[in-house]
């Protein structure tokens, strides 16, 4: 298929996630699942080095000649992830068609389900429907329509264009809200991990958490620019290239790389990752570590010395645009307008 007409055929399947009335259905979206497990488990060598045992490891080598974005934590808004896919860039196209021509490459740094500010009273009122046992499950069928389907399109993407576009594991990639393997149970508004667990238990069977889990498990930690880095936290303490790729196997990497809660994190982490994963002693003096996991009160904040940049606003769609050979926050880090009526009316 050609380049164009694949990003179009793309563009349009986000609108029809998007404007669906109910959550996905479970055959349909076993097979996205499947296919994007099977694209996980064979990414390029050179982008996604392989561990030990074979498997892809826990981290990306980004394209160093090319503009990257970096989105923030989406948390189930569907209306983000689709204006930042289909925002006008500086290269007079959309990002979706920027990254279907190899022009630019997307890293989402995690946590794609669980609504947050905006979703508290719907996370109440599905609370109630929980403790009946989903008996009447109007509000969580909301919540799991923009969760499930927001990673929906984040798995439809890798899909197309797996080379120049990412997800790396957040805390909140815990379909079965499990206790072990770098992930923790957690509630936030009202019981969120429990009664996502319970919901898919019931609505979608074992088979299809099986395959979701495994989805999460695929997801890498850590991605390497030119002159940044990027994970879901600040690193809690300096891991090894091996320590990584190896993520399978080490618990703590995983735990280290999207768990850690501000000033919790072992000082001098951050700059000790720059020095040991930056090549070019140039571009070291000036590299930054990107992430999310906290929310910040405008566009970003600055941690580490002001070498770790958060940019997670659950109120504000934010993304930063880093180009290869400088970092002006300023000018990089851009919120954008929420157009999402206009996209989806200008539809054909």
């Amino acid at each position: 298929m050609h380049t164009q007409e694949k990003s179009n055929t793309l563009r349009n399947r986000l609108f029809e996630i998007y404007n669906r009335e109910n959550p996905p259905d479970v055959i349909e979206y076993s097979d996205v699942i499947d296919r994007v497990n099977n694209i996980l488990l064979s990414e390029d060598r050179n982008i996604r080095p392989y561990d030990s045992s074979g498997l892809p490891g826990g981290i990306i080598n980004l394209k160093k000649d090319i503009p990257t974005i970096i989105v923030p934590d989406i948390h189930a808004r569907m209306d983000f992830f689709i204006n930042v896919m289909l925002y006008n860039n500086k290269l007079n196209e959309t990002n979706l068609e920027s990254i279907a021509t190899g022009k630019l490459q997307i890293v989402c740094v995690g946590d794609a389900l669980h609504g947050e500010k905006r979703a508290a009273k719907r996370w109440s009122e599905a609370y109630k429907e929980f403790l009946t046992g989903y008996e009447d499950h109007s509000s969580i069928d909301e919540e799991m329509k923009e969760g499930f389907g927001v990673v929906e399109m984040i798995m439809e993407v890798k899909n197309n264009f797996p080379e120049n576009f990412h997800f790396l594991k957040g805390n909140h990639e815990n379909i079965a809200n499990e206790q072990g393997g770098g992930n923790n149970p957690f509630i936030k508004f009202t019981q969120e991990g429990p009664m996502i667990a319970y919901y898919v238990e019931k609505f979608y069977g074992k088979s299809f958490i099986d395959k979701y889990y495994n989805f999460e498990k695929n997801l890498p930690l850590l991605a390497i620019g030119k002159n940044f880095l990027i994970s879901h936290a600040e690193p809690w303490t300096f891991y090894s290239r091996d320590e990584i790729l190896e993520y399978r196997n080490n618990s703590d990497v995983v735990e280290g790389l999207t768990w850690t809660a501000d000033d919790t994190a072992e000082d001098g982490s951050v700059q000790q990752m720059l020095d040991a994963y930056i090549e070019d002693e140039e571009d070291l003096e000036k590299s930054l570590y990107f992430g999310g996991h906290r929310p910040v009160r405008d566009i970003y904040n600055l941690r580490a010395d002001g070498r770790y940049v958060q940019i997670h606003n659950p109120d504000k769609f934010i993304l930063a645009w880093i180009e290869p050979d400088n970092i002006d926050l300023d000018r990089d880090i851009i919120e954008l307008d929420d157009n999402i009526a206009d996209i989806i009316n200008g539809i054909g």
